[in-house]
């Protein structure tokens, strides 16, 4: 195996609790994603990432939960703030970059969910 190439590792063993915590947090994704079309899906997919949490406790996927939750606040809070600087301009900037962000976010931790690592892993 050449220096370039990286081994990937894939735990073939995983259990129900890993599977179902990996299930949750992709549905927790999708809808997220495509609550920025709607909104109202968004704040399910909000809900079904803190109900389902716990859940998550002790599996390799619990950091997805809690960087769903953390985009998520963070992404309302700066959209606030954004739709407050409108009246000076700056705000549809604020709003672009935060959209853009969340966007990152949400596919960056689907991508590491669907290849079985943590979102901080």
């Amino acid at each position: 195996m050449s220096e370039m190439q990286e081994e990937v590792v894939v735990n073939p063993t995983m259990t129900e609790k890993d599977k179902a915590a990996k299930t949750n947090a992709l549905i927790a994704y999708g809808l997220m994603l495509v609550g920025l079309l709607t909104g109202f899906l968004t704040i399910i997919g909000i809900i079904w990432a803190m109900v389902k949490k716990g859940d998550a406790q002790g599996t390799i996927f619990a950091d997805h939960y809690s960087n769903i939750i953390t985009t998520f606040w963070w992404f309302f809070g700066l959209s606030i703030l954004g739709v407050l600087l409108i009246a000076f301009f700056v705000g549809y900037f604020l709003l672009f970059a935060v959209w853009i962000w969340f966007i990152f976010r949400m596919v960056k931790g689907l991508a590491k969910l669907t290849s079985n690592k943590g979102y901080n892993g």
